[in-house]
């Protein structure tokens, strides 16, 4: 009887999450903001519980951070974590493209889905939020080359707690092609089996996304 209640529930609290989400990677909530029940609940017409359980998903997703006694705020993304993070996902990546030849034909396929993805959306750069989904869509495959959920799971949430860094080095830059070519120079190695090449081609390619975290992260917020 009270199914379709929870279904409009859900939904509201989807939206509420979408909106959260948008307004972080657009910058109208910079990372340190703090998030409050009452004022967001008011601003958006839904209750503070919609509210609340939406944050929830946001900690979850690594978007925002929950502390003791002080509430829940926006994530902020700590020089001394960028290294750990590009290590890991280093680690998990690789991993997944030497398991190109043992993956199945759908993983593989997601590759070169993923990349065209992003190409498009790159090109048009017209919506940061999308092209760093696009953009960790090609990274995320790699690792999904794996087979293994549970590394998949951990790479996600890995990359959750970089998104909104991320989102601002693709907001900051001006280099669509430039981009769209690295991505593609290396999903073509890896298609080809070069998968020596394709790991050191990777190993590059993250050290430049460590360089271009901090140095996001250091700029002061607009």
């Amino acid at each position: 009887m009270y199914e379709s209640l929870r279904v409009d529930r859900s939904s509201t609290v989807d939206r509420v999450v979408d909106a959260l989400r948008h307004a972080m990677f657009n910058g109208e909530l910079p990372p340190g903001t703090a998030l409050r029940e009452q004022p967001l609940a008011a601003a958006l017409g839904v209750a503070r519980s919609t509210v609340r359980e939406a944050m929830t998903m946001l900690v979850t997703e690594g978007l925002a951070v929950r502390e003791p006694n002080k509430g829940v705020s926006v994530a902020m993304l700590h020089p001394s974590a960028v290294a750990d993070i590009c290590r890991a996902r280093f680690v998990l990546e690789s991993a997944g493209i030497r398991a190109w030849h043992d993956a199945d034909d759908t993983a593989r396929a997601r590759v070169g889905a993923a990349m065209k993805e992003f190409a498009v959306i790159a090109g048009r750069a017209d919506d940061p939020e999308a092209m760093t989904e696009a953009h960790l869509a090609i990274h995320r495959s790699f690792v999904a080359l794996t087979g293994s959920a549970r590394l998949i799971a951990t790479a996600d949430a890995i990359t959750g707690e970089a998104r909104l860094a991320l989102a601002r080095v693709d907001a900051l830059r001006q280099d669509a092609k430039q981009q769209i070519a690295s991505h593609r120079k290396l999903v073509r190695l890896v298609q080809r089996g070069a998968l020596d090449e394709a790991v050191e081609e990777l190993r590059q390619h993250l050290a430049g996304a460590e360089e271009s975290l901090l140095e996001a992260i250091a700029l002061p917020e607009p």
